[in-house]
């Protein structure tokens, strides 16, 4: 299977800052209170746990490889559950079992804080592209690129090589995804979660020209044309985990 990460630690807590900005008020006491004890109880502060499972929680992170991602690359981005999703474990349907524990108020506050968790990182993840990509390289972990000298793969590019190109920490670079136009409303507030739409749409931009390219020493040229790219991810991840959020915590 693929390595899990996706956007590394820096994207995942920018894709929950996004989303904290933009929580209604019962969604963020409801947050707050489960965070209580927490080491850092913020959304961010929780983004990169489920990436952390192989070493702090080795059973549970076995359990739960499999629910970062979802292969359709081949399939033309189309989804069967069946068949690219067999027992629920890709992030599609991890993300609306995840959620459907969150808004249910009669489980225990650990299995709730648990679920959080889960569904902050896999939104995440169903916004990197991919994470919604081809089986036949993992992902973009078999595709071998180098960049000035350095050399790694597709899927470490999208990872973290994009963002870090811009050389600005955390708080830099929350301005500068704020600053980008809000995205348009969708059916992020309708559950279940509209998963399958936002991994599709990620499959789209993987298979869409230029994404993979022609050569495996990148040029700055490539960098130039995906980040934008990546940033809207980002932008988007944010809003639709806001969203999502607002809706599943909604007072009742």
């Amino acid at each position: 299977s693929p390595a899990a990460h996706a956007w590394g630690p820096l994207g995942h807590r920018l894709v929950a800052r996004l989303a904290d900005a933009d929580l209604d008020p019962q969604a963020r006491a409801e947050i707050n209170r489960l965070l209580r004890g927490e080491a850092e109880p913020s959304l961010a502060g929780i983004a990169n746990w489920a990436d952390n499972l192989r070493e702090n929680d080795p059973d549970l992170g076995r359990t739960s490889a499999r629910w970062h991602y979802v292969n359709i690359g081949e399939h033309d981005c189309s989804y069967q559950p069946a068949r690219d999703c067999p027992d629920g474990k890709c992030v599609i349907e991890a993300i609306r079992a995840q959620s459907a524990i969150l808004a249910d108020r009669s489980r225990p506050d650990a299995e709730r804080l648990q679920a959080l968790k889960f569904v902050v990182h896999l939104v995440g993840d169903a916004h990197q592209p991919l994470h919604a990509g081809y089986a036949r390289d993992k992902g973009g972990n078999d595709f071998q690129t180098s960049y000035q000298g350095k050399g790694g793969n597709l899927h470490r590019v999208w990872d973290s090589g994009l963002l870090n190109s811009r050389g600005l920490d955390e708080d830099a670079y929350l301005r500068v995804l704020r600053a980008l136009p809000a995205p348009a409303p969708d059916r992020a507030d309708v559950l279940p979660p509209a998963s399958a739409d936002w991994a599709r749409q990620s499959c789209a931009i993987v298979v869409a020209p230029g994404f993979y390219p022609a050569r495996a020493t990148l040029e700055s040229a490539y960098y130039e044309a995906q980040l934008p790219i990546a940033e809207r991810q980002l932008r988007l991840g944010g809003a639709r985990l806001a969203a999502l959020l607002n809706a599943t915590l909604a007072a009742r």
